[in-house]
């Protein structure tokens, strides 16, 4: 029997096993694929993500197979600069393949002791009051503690669950891939040039090698169930364009829809969501892989808690309570966005407003936050501006405490102790912390802020129990 089963091994099923065998969780990984997507599509992780990565030692190995660009014009794709204040060494976008980000993800997962299987898609499950019973497509049937689906946008768990997926469907359909063309390069960006005048949706921009990234929006809303073809872009673009540049070669191709969708319920009893299998929205701003490795750091932790025994009794209900609404807020602002990205023109004019605004200095910043996920706050409770937000980097050094996915004490006072908790919070004395001292939960935010040794107990108690006995 295993402690929690994952199903889906995409980044966030892969970075959930990872964070769970962080605490010697026993963790079986089930993928339905036999093998990692082999089209090469390059997503972007934005500040968060980074940091993430670089608290659990990821970064370096991650960084040095991607391709940085600065943090600036992410919303609604409104050229715009860096933003001042962005209190991060890991203030930029770092543009991976995703087979790339996959692998590495999944390795590390590995490497910790999870274990991963392929090809093995769960048909069914039945959860009770002391574990859930999945079963595969071949009839074996395994049993775990807990069950987590990280089975993105179409989850046969959330389906199995029963659990209410509302939301608005797809009105608008669009393409994306990545392809060669015959054209000459600047016959090609003239052409694109004249079109973006008035509609914004349409990319067609050199991504190196003779390759180009494509985006193209389409006039009705495609059948899910079939695939893009090449003609499929080839048509869309004589419509938009007046001609298909001559594309070719494609390396891969995709569609979206602006569908946006988000779980009523993050938790059934022991049966969990994560990722896109609790939420999607449209792709602009680049913000659903990085709301699933966020979704996994904050979940890891505190399932884990669960699994060891410590987790105060409310403990595991708040990844709802605390990742819900983060969702929500990313789902209103993709919606946002896409709205800026019409070419009626009403959301023009709009468009044309916001361009302005986000000329003024804050506006950048509280904008590229969203995108971020910077500006994350979690209610824990009255305090300081710095309470509930993330722990910022100060040297660059701070996140190496966080490796091994333990709750941390910054003191600079010099008396505080974790005590009986000292098995799962480390202690880092004099640290630039901004503050007498603060806890961080294990997924890098501040719990506590304060001075006082009785205070920080109580705290100590609300997210990692009481004292083992």
């Amino acid at each position: 029997m295993y402690d929690v089963i994952i199903a889906g091994c995409g980044p966030t099923g892969a970075m959930l096993a990872a964070e769970l065998r962080l605490h010697d969780v026993r963790v079986l990984v089930l993928e339905k694929e036999t093998e990692p997507p082999a089209f090469a599509r390059i997503v972007g992780l934005h500040i968060r993500s980074l940091e993430l990565l670089a608290m659990r030692g990821l970064l370096e190995c991650v960084r040095e197979r991607g391709r940085q660009r600065p943090a600036g014009g992410f919303f609604a794709a409104i050229p715009a600069p860096v933003p001042d204040g962005l209190d991060s060494p890991y203030a930029y976008l770092l543009g991976i393949p995703q087979p790339v980000l996959e692998q590495l993800l999944e390795k590390h997962a590995v490497d910790l002791g999870a274990e991963v299987r392929r090809g093995c898609p769960v048909v069914d499950l039945h959860a009770d009051v002391d574990g859930v019973t999945v079963s595969l497509a071949d009839g074996e049937q395994l049993r775990a503690g807990h069950l987590v689906g990280c089975d993105g946008a179409r989850s046969t768990i959330r389906k199995l669950l029963g659990v209410g997926f509302p939301g608005e469907p797809a009105r608008n359909d669009t393409l994306m891939g990545e392809l060669e063309a015959s054209a000459p390069a600047d016959e090609i960006a003239a052409a694109v040039a004249r079109v973006r005048e008035t509609d914004k949706r349409l990319v067609f921009g050199p991504f190196g090698d003779g390759v180009y990234r494509v985006i193209i929006p389409a006039r009705e809303v495609g059948d899910r169930s079939r695939p893009p073809i090449l003609d499929d872009f080839r048509d869309e673009l004589r419509w938009i364009v007046g001609t298909d540049f001559g594309v070719h070669s494609p390396r891969w191709l995709s569609r979206f829809g602006d569908a946006t969708r988000l779980v009523d319920r993050y938790r059934v009893g022991r049966v969990l969501l994560a990722g896109d299998a609790a939420h999607i929205h449209p792709p602009i701003g680049g913000q659903g892989l990085n709301l699933g490795l966020q979704d996994a750091v904050n979940l890891g932790w505190k399932l884990a808690a669960e699994v060891r025994g410590w987790a105060p009794s409310t403990l595991l209900d708040s990844y709802e309570s605390e990742r819900r609404p983060v969702a929500a807020g990313v789902l209103d602002n993709t919606r946002a966005q896409m709205e800026l990205s019409s070419p009626e023109p009403g959301a023009q004019a709009v468009r044309r407003l916001v361009t302005e605004l986000m000329a003024l200095g804050e506006v950048n910043r509280y904008l590229i936050g969203k995108i971020t996920a910077i500006d994350v706050r979690y209610d824990v409770g009255e305090g300081p501006e710095l309470l509930g937000r993330r722990l910022p980097d100060v040297d660059g050094r701070l996140y190496d405490r966080l490796h091994r996915g333990r709750g941390l004490l910054l003191d600079r006072t010099g008396r505080l102790t974790t005590g009986g908790w000292s098995d799962r919070v480390d202690v880092v004395t004099d640290a630039g912390a901004g503050a007498p001292a603060l806890l961080a939960r294990p997924d890098g935010y501040v719990a506590w802020i304060g001075d006082d040794q009785a205070d920080l107990d109580v705290h100590l108690a609300r997210w990692f129990g009481e004292v083992a006995g």
